[in-house]
């Protein structure tokens, strides 16, 4: 039963996991209270013992908050926008928010030539047209796959992505109007994405022979996907850590700094009544 039972704690990676930071705990910062206890005694071997480590909490911190590693919030990240995330016609474009205005001659034109004059209309508007060899392409269009899909819009080998569309997301303030100097660009402007998708002709499969090269359907209507950028909070955790242990450290040198200061008066004290 009990090989059993520490066979259950090996294989249970929370349990694991938990006996590890509490024997890390006890081996480590136990240690070194045990040290200190010999010398200074108990209470003052557990003030300073403690004030080292959230010293050593700060330092953690700061170097997790500059280079963005060890304790880490969720990443930046597409998102949907809800309720006009998948748009299938031209003028929801404009009722979604994406254009501004209708392009021109849209109604009437063919899908060939609506396509060309949608492309216009969002280069018009300052949208910035990502080539495919940049890698916010590949995050926008896998960030836009996953959308389809769970809509249920299209499935997968349904559609190709064509195009992607960027606009927004300039850092404020800047000093002199230059990008180089964004020391204290703290501040964001809303990040868009419209990512174009063509629906593909559908492909027979014959069992035995390789399956066809999938084609674009010209005379179908493409679809749009519309996506903001959520900037995530990957350094917060370290912030928190940072702010909240370098103010339990202060309190705590502060607390020594007093005990000393009592101690050293209650000795004078002493002497002069000798």
């Amino acid at each position: 039963m009990s090989n059993m039972s520490l066979l259950a704690i090996g294989w249970e990676p929370e349990i694991r996991g938990l006996l590890t930071v509490v024997m890390g705990v006890v081996v480590l910062m136990g240690s070194v209270y045990m040290i200190l206890a010999t010398n200074i005694g108990s209470r003052l071997s557990f003030l300073v013992s403690l004030t080292g480590l959230m010293g050593w909490m700060v330092l953690m911190g700061m170097t997790w908050w500059i280079y963005g590693i060890g304790l880490k919030g969720p990443e930046p990240a597409w998102v949907a926008i809800p309720g006009v995330t998948i748009i299938q016609d031209v003028p929801s474009l404009r009722s979604a928010g994406a254009l501004e205005s209708l392009p021109e001659g849209y109604d009437g034109a063919s899908p060939s030539e609506l396509n060309e004059i949608v492309a216009g209309q969002f280069l018009t508007e300052g949208y910035i047209q990502i080539s495919q060899d940049d890698p916010a392409y590949g995050q926008a269009q896998a960030a836009a796959s996953e959308f389809l899909e769970e809509d249920g819009a299209l499935t997968a080998g349904q559609y190709e992505v064509t195009d992607v569309f960027d606009v927004g997301g300039e850092r404020y303030p800047l000093i002199a109007n230059n990008e180089s100097l964004d020391f204290v660009a703290f501040f964001h402007k809303p990040h868009y994405t419209v990512v174009e998708v063509s629906p593909l002709v559908p492909v027979r499969t014959e069992p035995g022979r390789a399956p066809a090269k999938a084609e674009i359907d010209e005379e179908a209507q493409k679809q749009y996907v519309y996506m903001i950028r959520d900037l995530g909070a990957k350094r917060q955790p370290a912030v928190v850590l940072t702010i909240g242990g370098g103010a339990i450290f202060l309190a705590l040198c502060y607390l020594l700094h007093r005990r000393e200061r009592i101690l050293r008066h209650n000795l004078s004290s002493a002497v002069a009544t000798a």
